[in-house]
C-alpha cells in the first residue's frame, strides 16, 4: 500500500512524528504552508493565512520540544480555525463586509487553548455570512475537492475544504443547525458537535448563542477526541460554559462497541433520503452490529414544526448578535443573510416564545429516547453533496424552500446533544456518504469511539477525495 502523503496524514499520524523527533514542526509548517500557497487559490478555503504567526508557533514549538517539554499531540501540528473566533492583531470577519475591518485585540477562548496546546494555527478559513446558509459577494465560496460544481457545505464550508483538501491538519467549525456536520459530510470528513456548552464560545462571532456549538473538524475520530481535549471545559468568561470535568477522549478508544444500543428508526433515516446514502448507513449500522452492538428499534418525534421553530430562534438571535451593524449598515450583508436579519426583525416576543416551547419539547423527546438507548444513528444530510451554482450561493434562497435540509442536524442543536458524523462510503458516483451518532449529553469520549470502532472497518484512503 502506497504511503499516504504528509499532507493527508492524521493529527495522531504527524503527532507520532513529530514526538519521535523524525519530523520537526518547523518542516511540518513549511509543507503546509508550501501547499496553501500551491492549491489555495484553487480551493479559496482560507480568508486570511496566517504564515508569520505560524513559523513562530512552529519555531517555539520545535525549540520546547527538543527541550523535552512535549505538551501532547497537538504541539507542532498545524490546523485552521473559522473565522468567527477572535485572533488577536488578525482580522475576524464572519464573512461579512460589515466587519472586514475588524480586527480583535484578544484570542479567543479555544484559540487561547490551542496555543496553550502547542497547535500551530495556519489561518482562519472562509464561510457563509454570519455562519448562516449564503455568501456575501465581497467574500469567495470555497471549493468542495470533490468536485468544484458540488454544495461544500454550510456554513464552516472553509472548514471542511480545508481539512478534505490536505490544507491542515485539523479545524475548528460551528454549528447551530448543522454547520460542522453538514460540510463535513459534503467533504468527507469527521465532524464532532459537542454538548452545548462543553466548549466555550467566548470571542467567537455569534450566530445564534443559544443555539452555537464550536467543534473540530478531521480526518478521523481519533483526531476529533484530541482536538477536543484541547479546546473543552468550564470557562470564566463563558458563563455557559459547562462546569463538568473533561475526561480524556481518548481513553478506551480501543474498546469496540460491544454491549452498546443502538437507537434505529429506519423510516425517519429513509423518508425523502438519497436511497444510496440510506443502504450506506444501514449497512454501516450493521457493521456495527456484527462488532457486537445492539440494534433498537426506536421511533423519532414528529419534527415536521421544528424547522419553522428554528428558523424563529436563529433569525431573531441572528439580530441581537448584529445590531451594532443592522439595520444601520444593512447595505453592507449579501442578499441571503440580508434576507435573514430582516426575518429576524419582524419575529414578535410570543412567536419567540411559542419557538422556545417547540424546542423545549425536542428536547424532552429526546432524551426519552435516550432512557433506552446509547446512541442514535442516522444521516448527517439528505443526500450526498449536490450540484451548486455561484449565483445560488450568492443569492438570497439558498435552502429556504427546502424543508427537509436540517432534518437530520437541527433537533440535536435544539437538545444540544453531541454527535459525530463519520465517512461510511461512496456512492455509485463517487461522491462521499456519511453516517452521524447522536450521544447523551457529554457523551463525546464514547462517540470518538464509535467513530474510531466504525473506521476501522473502512478505507479511509479510498475515502478521501481523489486529488494530490
Amino acid at each position: 500500500m502506497a504511503e499516504t502523503p504528509l499532507h493527508f496524514k492524521t493529527i495522531v499520524e504527524v503527532a507520532s512524528l513529530v514526538k519521535s523527533k523524525a519530523l520537526s514542526p518547523v518542516e511540518v509548517t513549511e509543507s503546509a504552508l508550501k501547499r496553501i500557497n500551491q492549491q489555495d487559490p484553487q480551493y479559496k478555503s482560507y480568508a486570511t493565512v496566517m504564515a508569520d504567526q505560524a513559523r513562530s508557533s512552529a519555531r517555539a514549538a520545535e525549540q520546547a520540544i527538543a527541550a523535552g517539554n512535549y505538551l501532547g499531540p497537538l504541539h507542532g501540528v498545524p490546523i485552521a480555525v473559522k473565522d468567527l473566533c477572535f485572533t488577536k492583531g488578525v482580522a475576524t470577519m464572519g464573512a461579512t463586509k460589515s466587519l472586514m475591518d475588524h480586527v480583535p485585540g484578544f484570542d479567543c477562548t479555544v484559540v487561547q487553548r490551542l496555543n496553550a496546546a502547542g497547535a500551530v494555527i495556519l489561518g482562519k478559513l472562509n464561510l457563509t455570512e454570519g455562519a448562516m446558509a449564503g455568501y456575501n459577494p465581497e467574500f469567495q465560496v470555497p471549493v468542495n475537492p470533490w468536485g468544484a460544481h458540488l454544495w461544500s457545505g454550510a456554513s464552516s464550508s472553509g472548514s471542511g475544504v480545508a481539512t478534505a483538501a490536505g490544507l491542515c491538519y485539523g479545524s475548528l467549525g460551528s454549528d447551530t443547525g448543522g454547520s460542522i456536520r453538514f460540510p463535513s459530510a459534503a467533504c468527507g470528513i469527521v465532524g464532532l458537535k459537542p454538548t452545548w456548552g462543553r466548549v466555550s464560545r467566548y470571542g467567537v462571532l455569534a450566530l445564534a448563542e443559544s443555539l452555537d456549538h464550536i467543534g473540530p473538524m478531521v480526518r478521523c475520530s481519533a483526531d476529533a477526541g484530541i482536538m477536543l481535549q484541547a479546546i473543552a471545559g468550564l470557562d470564566p468568561d463563558d458563563p455557559t460554559s459547562l462546569p463538568d470535568p473533561v475526561p480524556d477522549m481518548l481513553e478506551g478508544i480501543e474498546q469496540g462497541v460491544r454491549g452498546l444500543r443502538i437507537g434505529l428508526d429506519e423510516k425517519y433515516i429513509s423518508e425523502n433520503t438519497d436511497p444510496e446514502l440510506v443502504a450506506s448507513v444501514l449497512a454501516g449500522i450493521r457493521t456495527l452490529e456484527g462488532l457486537g452492538a445492539e440494534i433498537v428499534p426506536i421511533k423519532m418525534p414528529d419534527i415536521s414544526g421544528y424547522m419553522e421553530a428554528w428558523g424563529v430562534i436563529c433569525s431573531s438571535e441572528a439580530l441581537a448578535a448584529h445590531e451594532e451593524t443592522y439595520p444601520s449598515r444593512r447595505d453592507d450583508y449579501g442578499p441571503w443573510f440580508q434576507g435573514w436579519l430582516d426575518n429576524g426583525a419582524r419575529v414578535t416576543g410570543a412567536e419567540y416564545a411559542k419557538a422556545n416551547n417547540v424546542r423545549s419539547a425536542c428536547r424532552g423527546l429526546l432524551n426519552d429516547i435516550f432512557q433506552d438507548v446509547d446512541i442514535i444513528c442516522c444521516p448527517a444530510m439528505t443526500s450526498p453533496p449536490f450540484p451548486i451554482t455561484l449565483e445560488e450561493m450568492y443569492g438570497p434562497r439558498f435552502l429556504l424552500d427546502d424543508p427537509d435540509w436540517g432534518r437530520f442536524t437541527v433537533p440535536y442543536d435544539f437538545s444540544g446533544s453531541p454527535s459525530i458524523s463519520v465517512p461510511c462510503g461512496k456512492n455509485s458516483e463517487g461522491l462521499p456518504l456519511t453516517i452521524q451518532f447522536v450521544g447523551r449529553h457529554l457523551s463525546e469520549a464514547l462517540l470518538c469511539r464509535i467513530g474510531h470502532t466504525f473506521e476501522q472497518t473502512t478505507d479511509r484512503e479510498a475515502l478521501r477525495p481523489d486529488i494530490d
